[in-house]
């Protein structure tokens, strides 16, 4: 009797649980439609607003930089200002969350767009007023620096002049002085980046994160632990072989300025920071260079990918100019119609060939965007997938085989500088990836405490990474000097994953596009398909996916450090 009742007791129970379950198919039929229809509207409106602002804000941040001007910087203030107020509307915010946090937005490409708007969001919802003020104060540090040139025995010299002489410089004296003399602009920014570092962190508290730099890796799709894991792991892989080569860096430099390798100080390195590559190797790439127009040689190379740049190149400043800020960089001004423009101070040498491949290596990326993108979406899958592609183009300006293709080198000649040439790049990799250590743990712990001995940290990790001794005595905020710390904080760490994804890519490129061997160091000139393949799978699909995904699709794994490892390590 009892199996009986039961059975017939679940006889008229599933028709219930079918119409149940029918009912709420339906309710949830019902809401996601509902749901993706405000927010589709919710976007077109929020994109109407926010477009002309970022156009106009770009445009000023772009004529700023090149004048030096208060009034470019005011106005471009402004329209991050408004900009701040736009996307800290708390009404806006609330609205969003809604939607994320009922998962009914279901449709692939609007669910994509609610999470990169809805992350922009999240990152301004505190007070306007305190926006602001921290807007104001970074663009009163960027300023400093852009009008800041170190003078050494009363000439005014600029940043490029400044490695000219770190670079060919022999005496001791010289070098310390012109080292010391850039360094001076440390303790004319130091205070204020240390308070806006304390603005950023209370910003970041006040919305659920611990500091602003779990903030900025989180809310840019990357898992702060993860990250540090990565960094672990290079640093173990680059350490023995960077020690190598840093024995014999010491050989060459003090035989060259005379002294013992045990009395070499950081002004003897050739670069500021020791983030390049010295001249220890019997090759001079720059006198390849001395008699080219580099901007030419860029448009010619990209020309033979038919990645066409001639349309850019008219809106770039790219020559050195009073109070112009004097570093490199690309900004794109308006997505739709790829109004893009690269800075640049180009002089004829290696290091500007590089710099020039690199920025209209970005301008590329934001060329190709696909018309059937949402503008929300048109941007990189993340901002070290577009340093990637700069990185990998870059590293043409000593690969032989990309000057004897582009510029013109003999056979002969690139056979006899080939090898040297691979070591030249293997010490620029390895020395970047020691410095690349510095600054992500340095931004990691400054953010973690700004109180601590910011001084003692940096030195205490230009010496455990970069294995570089900080000058007896010397307790100086050099640590500030490095602009990207005010300007483009928690940035850093990504040009490194930038440049493992640069030697993955390159290996796809080389094996399944090309089907050469990438041992080959093939320069890709007069490769149209490698263009049409960078476009199809990395540049049209902007942010459509997730960094990773992304990554996966275009090369078949996500994110690795083999490629890289193989390249430069082993």
């Amino acid at each position: 009797m009892r199996r009986f009742l039961t059975s017939i007791s679940l006889l008229l129970t599933i028709p219930l649980l079918l119409t149940i379950s029918s009912c709420k198919k339906m309710d949830n039929a019902e809401a996601q439609k509902k749901a993706e229809t405000e927010f589709a509207a919710f976007q077109k409106e929020y994109v109407g607003k926010l477009k002309p602002v970022t156009i106009g804000w770009f445009t000023a941040d772009f004529e700023a930089a090149v004048s030096g001007e208060p009034a470019d910087f005011a106005r471009s203030d402004s329209f991050q200002m408004i900009y701040n107020k736009l996307v800290s509307d708390k009404a806006g915010f609330a609205k969003l969350k809604a939607w994320n946090d009922s998962g009914m937005v279901r449709d692939t490409s609007l669910a994509r767009s609610l999470l990169l708007i809805y992350n922009e969001y999240l990152s301004k919802q505190i007070d306007t007023n305190k926006l602001n003020a921290m807007t104001k104060l970074q663009t009163e540090i960027v300023q400093k620096f852009n009008k800041f040139r170190a003078d050494v025995d009363g000439k005014q010299l600029s940043d490029n002049e400044i490695e000219e002489v770190l670079k060919t410089s022999t005496e001791s004296k010289e070098l310390q002085a012109t080292y010391e003399a850039h360094k001076k602009i440390g303790p004319l920014v130091a205070d204020d980046i240390i308070k806006l570092v304390k603005m950023r962190n209370e910003a970041a508290r006040q919305l659920g994160f611990k500091n602003y730099h779990q903030m900025s890796l989180t809310l840019s799709e990357q898992d702060p632990e993860e990250i540090s894991k990565l960094f672990d792991e290079l640093d173990n892989l680059t350490r023995e072989p960077f020690k190598q080569l840093k024995t014999e860096i010491d050989n060459v430099l003090s035989k060259r300025c005379n002294i013992k390798p045990e009395e070499m100080q950081p002004w003897h390195y050739q670069n500021r920071y020791f983030q390049e590559a010295p001249k220890i190797y019997d090759i001079d790439v720059d006198t390849y260079y001395k008699d080219k127009d580099i901007i030419a040689t860029t448009e010619n190379y990209y020309k033979s990918l038919n990645l066409l740049i001639g349309d850019i190149i008219p809106k770039c400043d790219l020559y050195p100019k009073p109070k112009k800020n004097q570093h490199a960089f690309c900004s794109t001004i308006d997505r739709d119609i790829a109004d893009i423009r690269v800075l640049c101070n180009t002089d004829k040498s290696a290091r500007w060939m590089e710099t020039n491949l690199h920025e209209f290596g970005h301008a590329l990326y934001d060329k190709f965007y696909s018309a059937e993108t949402h503008w929300i979406q048109k941007q990189p899958a993340h901002i070290f997938t577009t340093e990637a592609i700069a990185m990998l183009f870059g590293r043409f300006a000593t690969n032989p085989q990309w000057m004897q293709d582009v510029i013109g080198i003999s056979v002969e000649e690139k056979t006899k500088i080939a090898d040297m040439c691979h070591k030249v790049l293997r010490l620029q990799q390895l020395c970047f990836s020691r410095w690349s250590q510095v600054m992500y743990r340095f931004e990691k712990s400054m953010y973690d405490n700004p109180d601590q001995d910011l001084n003692k940290l940096w030195w205490d990790l230009v010496e455990k990474y970069q294995m570089v001794k900080k000058p007896a005595g010397r307790n100086m905020p050099d640590w500030a000097t490095k602009t990207h710390i005010a300007s483009a904080p928690c940035y850093y760490h990504n040009y490194h994953l930038g440049e493992l994804l640069a030697s993955q890519l390159y290996n796809t490129l080389c094996d399944k596009v090309l089907k050469v061997k990438s041992t080959e160091y093939p320069s890709f000139y007069g490769k149209p398909e490698v263009g049409k393949y960078l476009i199809a799978h990395v540049f049209s699909v902007g942010a459509k996916y997730n960094w990773n995904e992304m990554i996966e699709r275009a090369t078949g794994e996500k994110l690795t450090p083999k490629y890289y490892a193989a390249q430069f390590v082993k």
